[in-house]
């Protein structure tokens, strides 16, 4: 295992570590002893690729200087949800790192990354899983069920299963690490009715 895929590796523990709950503690153990092993391919770079770093370079969460480090690593890609989204997907770009598809295998586990552009809103949804997000860069009014409130670095939001959720990224846009237990279904992500989408749009 090279150094740079071990870094990103700790980095990723790091806000698994964090959280109390017994699904996190098994997804940091399930990417300590598999590894990401098709994580070692450089990623082609754009303009959303600078502001992401740039994010990670001023964020004063402990896993963005080892995402930093092995930023060339993260497999930025497509959302495995893009048919339920829609056209939302203008606004956000998703690293999955482990799930049944990999890059880590895992039947029953989802874990990755997720960037979303300064000022966009992306609308009420929700899913089977049950689902945690960390806000490792930036800020957002997030919703989670009937709460609404701005979130910024460090802050951990838990989704219930089924529970509707929906963010606001801030000025500087936003960088969370996600990860999703239970029934870790795609067929269940269902866009929800959003009046505040329609505002937006």
């Amino acid at each position: 295992m090279t150094e740079a895929v071990q870094t990103l590796i700790d980095a990723l523990c790091l806000p698994l570590l964090a959280e109390t709950r017994v699904e996190a503690a098994r997804t940091a153990l399930v990417l300590q002893e598999m590894g990401p092993q098709q994580l070692c391919i450089p990623q082609p770079q754009s303009a959303d690729h600078l502001a992401m770093r740039s994010l990670l370079a001023q964020s004063s969460h402990p896993a963005a200087s080892g995402l930093l480090a092995a930023f060339d690593l993260i497999p930025w890609g497509v959302n495995p949800v893009a048919a339920q989204v829609g056209d939302r997907g203008s606004m956000y770009i998703v690293a999955t790192l482990m799930g049944p598809e990999g890059p880590v295998p895992c039947a029953d586990l989802r874990m990755g990354l997720y960037y979303q552009r300064p000022n966009t809103y992306y609308g009420l949804h929700n899913h089977d899983a049950d689902e945690t997000y960390t806000i490792l860069a930036g800020s957002a009014i997030w919703t989670a069920g009937e709460n609404t409130q701005l979130r910024e670095t460090g802050a951990q939001i838990h989704h219930p299963s089924l529970m509707p959720h929906a963010f606001r990224a801030g000025p500087e846009g936003l960088l969370t690490f996600w990860r999703w237990s239970g029934d870790v279904n795609l067929h269940s992500y269902t866009m929800l009715d959003d009046p505040e989408a329609v505002l937006m749009a």
